[in-house]
């Protein structure tokens, strides 16, 4: 299985952006993170991680990538809750997605409670930080395997 961590709008400013609610690890910071623990855990597993501040950009890579053998951790961020573009993009993937938020999204303003591509991916994994990342790929590979 060949996995993709796809980051939309704005969060090339983690690390800088507002480090209250999202910490102070920037997305470089994770990629030897999440490297190291497939090395470890599912060896053979490949990993490739992006970040698009362009929708339509974001959505071309998505349909390019597509496949019943691949899988994808998606941060669509502000795209979570106004993108239809990009939920009728996940809605018609082949691929495995899992929607992934650093922040506690139900716990924040009225308009983060709701995300327009939740009903079209494996889950959601919100507000548990960077671990939700590694969760979303155990979860992701767990389920290839059954």
């Amino acid at each position: 299985m060949k996995l993709y961590v796809v980051h939309g709008i704005n969060l090339d400013q983690l690390g800088t952006r507002q480090p209250e609610i999202y910490g102070t690890q920037t997305l470089s910071d994770q990629w030897a993170v999440w490297t190291g623990w497939l090395a470890k855990h599912w060896p053979g597993v490949e990993l490739e991680a992006l970040q698009f501040n362009d929708e339509a950009a974001c959505i071309r890579f998505l349909q390019e990538v597509d496949g019943p053998e691949v899988g994808v951790v998606l941060n669509p961020g502000a795209w979570t809750h106004s993108s239809i573009p990009l939920r009728d993009c996940v809605a018609g993937l082949k691929a495995a997605v899992i929607e992934v938020h650093l922040s506690h999204t139900y716990a924040r303003e009225a308009f983060r409670r709701v995300s327009l591509l939740a009903p079209y991916t494996q889950g959601t994994i919100s507000g548990l930080g960077w671990q939700g990342y590694r969760l979303a790929m155990e979860a992701l590979l767990t389920a290839q395997m059954h």
